[in-house]
């Protein structure tokens, strides 16, 4: 090993029946440096941190760990634990149910006696040396999502982790919530903590990393120093092809006079869910867009839109008619399709098959007694597996194993099936790769050129002025401004959310 590294990987090889999923790949990580593993989903990074985590076996290669004699062999996450490797995933596994100190020290208790006047000091004392802003008596699902990251980190630095693993940690956090995260990441590496940075954010990747190892289909295309590797240089590597100008996606300025007639008017609408009414419209063959920090009320305006929280009062108007939407199958009978923000606890269904979730919206609009057939289904799955490029094994690939840039597609699948005439997409591209999120945006102005009308969302401001013309912004629930033209610009997006002016 060299002489500064805690870790090192050399000639990895795994696959899984004829899929190669890792060829040869190499990953050293110094002491105290934090190391940004990136690449499309599907590159491989999943595949090498369950093998450096004992998830995997191997079939080939050598893992070399500080502190040990030759290489090592990690047969399980415990054993990685012991070797002094933790991993803190993007869905957190605690449990809020439980204090801080609970989850910190659970699992790890040798007496049948817990002392827990010793435990919740020893917590206490870590998260104050860490800067943690929780105390160990406090249930920790009354900590925000930032901090149950923090916890979950700071219970494996406890363990004595020379190796930290953070895979996606900042996609659900806000702007502030990642600069509390970024300022523990940089204490840890300043204590020699070697942290691998997992995340398909260029921006997080250039404030805080070190180096980067970029894979691409299996293999390792090499490993970078941050200062010697410009964006668009990192995209292409990435991508395996010239990228220029991601802005190149939208073409031109498009105005309210070259799209068609109003096709939903919402006028006074609230839900459960939302602070206070809103009203809001979109023209046939527009997109637009609701945009603000996260708590804003985006989400909830798309929600009550689409009747997934219980609509309170309002008025709808579609079609030339007044409707009346207070459940998803009223706005699904109406062409009114809904991409969730939460995918994986509002859009797939895990144990279904790829074709089974592709078909599940028209079912629903079809009703018990209008099945489809099995070649209707397999015909379907098969016409949207091979437009929107779906990764599958096979139509009866269980959804739940497909990467996360796939399960959107196939998610956006079910919601094309239906040929819908307004679609609500809520984050479409999160935790997904850059390659797939360009894919997307590409489609969702296809979608809008041929008439169908797209509201978007998505935490990134620059990926909403590549795809939209118009955007409402959103402050503590409300509607503080609309934007389009020339005041689309990322400034005045930033002014109008912290000033609330119109």
């Amino acid at each position: 090993m060299q002489k500064d590294s805690v870790l090192e990987m050399r000639g990895i090889y795994k696959s899984f029946y004829s899929v190669k999923a890792l060829q040869d790949v190499d990953f050293t990580l110094r002491e105290g440096e934090i190391h940004a593993l990136m690449g499309e989903n599907g590159a491989g990074k999943s595949t090498l941190i369950k093998v450096l985590t004992g998830v995997y076996a191997k079939d080939e290669g050598q893992i070399f760990l500080k502190g040990h004699e030759g290489p090592v062999n990690i047969k399980s996450p415990e054993e990685a634990q012991k070797a002094g490797i933790s991993t803190v995933y993007q869905e957190i596994t605690l449990c809020p149910n439980l204090t801080v100190a609970e989850n910190m020290y659970i699992g790890r208790e040798r007496s049948p006696i817990t002392n827990w006047r010793r435990m919740n000091a020893d917590a206490n004392r870590i998260l104050e040396a860490l800067a943690i802003p929780a105390k160990a008596q406090q249930q920790l699902g009354t900590c925000s999502i930032a901090v149950q990251q923090m916890v979950a980190i700071a219970r494996a630095v406890d363990m004595e982790c020379k190796v930290l693993i953070l895979d996606e940690p900042t996609s659900s956090l806000d702007e502030s919530e990642v600069s509390k995260l970024f300022k523990l990441m940089l204490d840890l590496k300043s204590r020699g903590v070697g942290i691998i940075f997992v995340t398909h954010f260029l921006d997080q990747v250039y404030e805080v990393c070190d180096r980067i190892t970029v894979l691409r289909d299996g293999h390792l295309i090499g490993e970078y120093a941050i200062e010697n590797m410009p964006r668009v240089d990192l995209v292409s590597k990435m991508l395996g092809k010239e990228l220029d100008d991601l802005s190149e996606i939208k073409s031109g300025d498009e105005g309210e006079s070259s799209y068609g007639e109003v096709i939903y008017e919402a006028d006074g609408l609230s839900s459960t869910a939302t602070r206070s009414p809103f009203s809001f419209s979109i023209h046939k063959g527009e997109v637009n867009g609701f945009t603000g920090l996260l708590g804003s009320g985006r989400s909830e305006c798309v929600r009550a839109i689409f009747g997934a929280d219980r609509v309170t009062s309002g008025k709808v108007h579609m079609d030339g008619h007044d409707i009346k939407v207070s459940k998803p199958r009223d706005a699904m009978k109406h062409g009114i399709g809904y991409l969730p923000e939460d995918r994986k606890k509002d859009g797939i269904v895990g144990d279904l098959s790829v074709r089974e979730n592709i078909i599940l919206a028209l079912q629903v609009m079809k009703g018990f007694f209008g099945p489809i057939s099995r070649a209707q289904a397999e015909a379907f799955a098969d016409e949207y597996i091979k437009l929107l490029d779906i990764k599958t094994a096979s139509t009866d690939t269980p959804i739940k194993s497909l990467s996360g840039g796939n399960q959107q597609k196939v998610i956006l699948a079910r919601w094309l099936l239906t040929n819908p005439q307004y679609l609500i997409l809520d984050e479409p591209t999160r935790g997904i790769d850059i390659g797939t999120k360009i894919e997307i945006q590409k489609l969702v102005l296809k979608l809008a050129s041929e008439g169908k009308s797209v509201t978007f969302i998505s935490s990134e401001i620059d990926e909403m002025l590549r795809t939209c013309s118009r955007l409402i912004v959103m402050r503590d629930g409300k509607e503080v401004g609309e934007l389009s033209g020339s005041d689309l610009t990322q400034s005045k997006i930033m002014n109008t959310i912290a000033g609330g002016a119109r």
